[in-house]
């Protein structure tokens, strides 16, 4: 009999995904190493268009803004990811451009609507790639902080096979109490292995920045 491989999800994960850990008999995992909460904010300037690149800013304006969501609605959204998208369109926005990375959705901007005004809403260990990309392009926008990110560290005693990370705060978090050696570190994307890259070369980046591929990158790597 084969050992088990040991995962750890650096999130907890919904069953679905999970099943999909243990389907392919692995030993599973998980912790919350970041936790998120929204946070109270002003609406003073809203400009023509709305950028998000997390769900997590959609949930904050969608619980904290609610008096000024059919305004907001008439805008133009711009998003990273396909879970924020179905989110935003869920709620009746309309998105014109949705990317897998800040830095796509930046370049599409600057290259196509660099003419129009953006609001940003972020969180607070957001990375600077968007707003130094619209600022290097003379892109007119502000920024409203609209929730926060902890870091919750802790100790993982469990010898490990692979690691999934879905941010660099998450990594950030899991190497304050942790070391990384001969573990696998599957990632759902550049900018979390970025996070990565002085720690170790064990590093798999999924196809696509999401939850699911993150998981098959793993599934097959030891298939």
């Amino acid at each position: 009999m084969q050992n088990q491989i040991r995962i750890l999800s650096t999130k907890k994960l919904l069953s679905n995904q999970k099943q999909f850990l243990l389907n392919a008999n692995f030993s599973v995992i998980e912790a919350d190493f970041i936790t998120t909460e929204s946070k109270p904010f002003e609406l003073k300037e809203i400009n023509e268009n709305l950028i998000f690149t997390s769900q997590n800013a959609v949930h904050s304006l969608l619980e904290n803004a609610k008096e000024v969501l059919p305004k907001l609605q008439e805008k133009n959204a711009f998003c990273v990811g396909l879970k924020t998208k179905a989110l935003l369109e869920k709620n009746g926005f309309n998105v014109i451009a949705y990317t897998g990375y800040a830095e796509d959705l930046a370049e599409i901007i600057a290259l196509i609507y660099a003419k129009e005004s953006f609001t940003f809403f972020s969180g607070n260990l957001r990375r600077d790639t968007l707003p130094n990309f619209l600022k290097e392009a003379n892109v007119k926008f502000n920024e409203i902080e609209v929730y926060e990110t902890h870091l919750t560290p802790q100790k993982i005693a469990t010898p490990l096979d692979g690691i999934l990370f879905f941010s660099p705060s998450g990594v950030e978090s899991y190497l304050k109490d942790n070391k990384i050696e001969n573990e696998l570190c599957f990632c759902i994307g550049n900018t979390t292995a970025e996070a990565l890259e002085k720690t170790t070369k064990n590093i798999v980046i999924a196809n696509q920045p999401t939850v699911e591929n993150t998981i098959i990158q793993a599934i097959n790597f030891y298939k």
